[in-house]
């Protein structure tokens, strides 16, 4: 069974920050991708930022692109989103992804965390 957990999400004031994190947990071969995704209210799930195994070049959503930053930890198999300079328009359910290889299966699979809530509002 391969969990996705999230922590880190809560109420800003506009311009405020936050962090978030995601470990996946389990029984897995390895994980490969991971990243972030958010649904606003009556909107659909959009992609925030994604990252590669090799902490390569990240790949951000334009509306959050020089204000979100995200990393990992591939030793704990931890995704995390730096969110700054925030703004009314990024209050959403934030969602964690990730691709992983499970034990003997040549396949790779989708996870999705449970989401956590961000809020900005003076």
């Amino acid at each position: 069974q391969v969990q996705l957990v999230e922590s880190g999400g809560g109420s800003v004031q506009p311009g405020g920050s936050l962090r978030l994190s995601c470990t996946a947990s389990g029984s897995f071969n390895r994980v490969e991708t991971m990243g972030w995704y958010r649904q606003p209210p009556g909107k659909e799930r959009e992609l925030v930022a994604t990252l590669g195994t090799e902490n390569g070049d990240p790949d951000y959503a334009n509306s959050v692109k020089d204000r979100f930053t995200i990393s990992r930890d591939n030793a704990k198999n931890t995704v995390y989103l730096q969110l700054n300079t925030l703004q009314a328009g990024d209050k959403a359910v934030y969602f964690c992804n990730a691709k992983i290889f499970l034990v003997a299966s040549p396949f790779e699979y989708d996870y999705w965390g449970q989401g956590t809530q961000v809020t900005v509002s003076s």
